[in-house]
């Protein structure tokens, strides 16, 4: 693959319509981190030919679902211009921003893997009064009072809370221990759970409360445990080498039996899936569910591998998702997209409810966040 190959695919997107009819063209601006100028010297890629380099992957890849959505839209002759930028070119956003072809722009998609990226970009849907679609992590950059930034990655709060009134319901019984660590984001953790706990109109969630130093041992985790009900385990921290060291010393006691409430960032973790944790059921959350063997998904994942000669990623699927889904509303609805953004006419493989996201009931709006999580659970690596 070389350099020319790949623009050529940009200046394509970048002037690629559905529809010849100019005149009511809706219009989206694209933008992934491709990072095409530094992957490259002049023509040459400067990794070599054979592969490109892992940091380009993720951006390539929602790149490649965004292709293959617009195919599929271009199927159904639905009437869109599309416009793709690389968020790790020379040009700056605010550049972009000015340019001619953008002034027209109806809503903007995005990929973020840089907290710093997003507000910049938030500002000018602000602005412009359109809305923006932020397909991943990382969250919200520190967006305030911004109703036309629409993150789709569920807030932590609100997972959070959904992790505690899934808890009231399904594990509520038995010896039920929130594990913490030290640090500033578990003390954030520990406090929208507690806030969880404080708005119950139920029951509230009984447990207690120990706190884990990095260095903890098996012994020390096993004086929380009871061998004579079922032990509940919440992890309280989003650190991936704590919460699998913590399900590894659960799988070493093997008389007690342990489920282990993670984390959303457990998704996709496999070194939870190695032998040293069988044995320990694992419940965690995530505001996407690809469940691949439903029939569009296996379609999606053949025309994947027929073109590209691997297996679809969830980056993929992300890409496809957000351009097909959200353009389609936007085509359906050009005047009041933002009153629509959790319509399910054009649902693919997730349900967003987009709804107005606050730290507290008294502060203003900070945002329009996804609220619709899914709880999965895995045992032995396996999906159950």
């Amino acid at each position: 693959m070389n350099k020319l190959s790949i623009l050529c695919l940009v200046l394509l997107v970048q002037s690629f319509c559905l529809h010849s009819n100019a005149q009511n063209r809706l219009k989206v601006a694209v933008f992934a981190p491709v990072y095409l100028d530094s992957a490259f010297n002049g023509n040459d890629f400067r990794a070599g030919l054979a592969n490109l380099p892992k940091y380009m992957l993720a951006g390539q890849d929602f790149y490649n679902g965004v292709m293959m959505a617009i195919d599929s839209l271009q199927a159904i002759e639905k009437d869109l211009e599309v416009l793709f930028y690389d968020s790790k070119g020379k040009e700056s956003v605010y550049t972009i921003a000015h340019k001619p072809e953008f002034e027209s722009v109806n809503m903007i998609i995005a990929v973020f893997n840089n907290r710093q990226d997003v507000k910049p970009l938030a500002d000018i849907a602000q602005t412009r009064k359109i809305p923006l679609i932020s397909s991943t992590y990382p969250n919200d950059g520190g967006i305030d009072n911004n109703p036309y930034f629409v993150l789709i990655n569920t807030p932590l709060k609100s997972h959070l809370e959904q992790i505690y009134k899934y808890l009231q319901k399904n594990l509520s019984t038995g010896n039920v221990v929130y594990i913490k660590r030290k640090g500033q984001l578990e003390d954030l953790i520990q406090y929208y759970f507690l806030e969880a706990a404080r708005a119950t109109p139920s029951l509230p969630l009984k447990y207690k409360t120990i706190e884990l130093a990095d260095n903890f041992t098996s012994q020390m985790l096993e004086k929380c445990l009871d061998s004579t009900v079922a032990n509940t385990i919440i992890c309280g921290s989003l650190n991936e080498t704590f919460g699998v060291k913590l399900v590894k010393s659960l799988a070493a006691n093997k008389s007690y039996e342990c489920t282990v409430m993670g984390m959303p960032t457990w998704d996709g973790l496999k070194d939870l899936d190695g032998p040293d944790c069988k044995g320990v059921n694992l419940v965690f959350t995530t505001p996407y569910n690809f469940i691949r063997s439903l029939p569009v998904a296996a379609k999606i994942s053949a025309a994947y591998k027929s073109q590209f000669y691997g297996r679809a990623s969830d980056m993929f699927f992300k890409g496809y998702e957000s351009m097909f889904h959200f353009s389609s509303l936007l085509i359906q609805h050009p005047t009041d997209i933002m009153q629509h953004l959790s319509d399910k006419e054009f649902k693919l493989f997730n349900d967003f409810i987009i709804e107005p996201f606050k730290i507290s009931p008294d502060q203003p709006v900070q945002y329009l966040a996804n609220k619709k999580i899914y709880f999965i659970k895995k045992l032995d690596g396996a999906y159950k």
